[in-house]
């Protein structure tokens, strides 16, 4: 055999693009918290107080959806083609789930329209994968994919 399968691995890494760290996304939140509360304390001066119930409504939505890019800030999706199988481990909100593929029973289903994920079956378990990745880089994984599992199984 040409291909030594026990030798040759693949991998991709497909992560979130999170512009902020945690540090600075404190500090933004922060900055953004003193100004709406020094406007709102101004309108507050005048009698106008029903501001102030506004601002911490606000803060408070803006602290969740803080919070919730937080938690979803290290996702991420880890494919390995190795030892003829495929192994897809999936990181969502601190969560892993690992999924392991058998190579020759693997059908690859391709993005039909924008924004679909690729789907991949084998025996009976599926996975979709691709969440992290733009639509050109999702046809363009689907098809390095596709190349590196036909390669490793029809070549001889």
């Amino acid at each position: 055999m040409n291909r030594d399968l026990l030798r040759e691995r693949r991998e991709w890494l497909l992560r979130r693009n999170c512009s902020l760290s945690p540090r600075q996304m404190g500090m933004a939140y922060g900055l953004m918290c003193v100004f709406s509360f020094a406007v709102a304390t101004g309108f507050v001066m005048i009698g106008l107080w029903q501001v102030l119930l506004f601002t911490v409504l606000e803060m408070t939505a803006v602290a969740a959806a803080f919070l919730y890019f937080a938690r979803h800030a290290t996702d991420y999706e880890h494919i390995v083609l190795a030892n003829g199988k495929l192994l897809v481990e999936q990181v969502s909100a601190g969560k892993m789930s690992v999924t392991q593929l058998e190579l020759y029973f693997l059908r690859l289903q391709m993005p039909a329209r924008y924004g679909d994920l690729i789907h991949l079956e084998s025996n009976g378990v599926a996975v979709d994968i691709g969440y992290f990745a733009t639509d050109p880089r999702r046809r363009a994984l689907a098809q390095e994919l596709r190349a590196e599992v036909q390669g490793g199984l029809f070549s001889n």
